[in-house]
């Protein structure tokens, strides 16, 4: 928890606060293992997001992202200017 926390500079009280949100909300589950992605979503609209290349060796990976009481799923291969797009459709409807 450490590593990962230093990681991405938060402090390790953090992510363990983060944790407990998830679990009192339902949203965790210790036995579901569930994964955190890194996600870097510029805020300024109009601008380029460049494609990133998935490895081949890679299968696809189901993600489900929650906004606000809304719930997105699609695979891990999403072409990142289709997501921007798809969350920003989602945050205006």
């Amino acid at each position: 928890m450490t590593q990962v926390a230093q990681r991405h500079e938060r402090r390790r009280q953090q992510i363990y606060a983060w944790r407990h949100d998830l679990k009192k909300k339902g949203l965790w589950s210790s036995d579901a293992g569930a994964l955190f992605y890194s996600v870097d979503i510029p805020v300024t609209s109009g601008v380029a997001v460049p494609q990133l290349p998935v490895p081949e060796a890679l299968s696809p990976t189901a993600v489900e992202l929650r906004l606000r009481g809304r719930c997105l799923h699609f695979e891990s291969t999403i072409d990142p200017v289709a997501l921007t797009s798809l969350i920003g459709a989602v945050e205006t409807a």
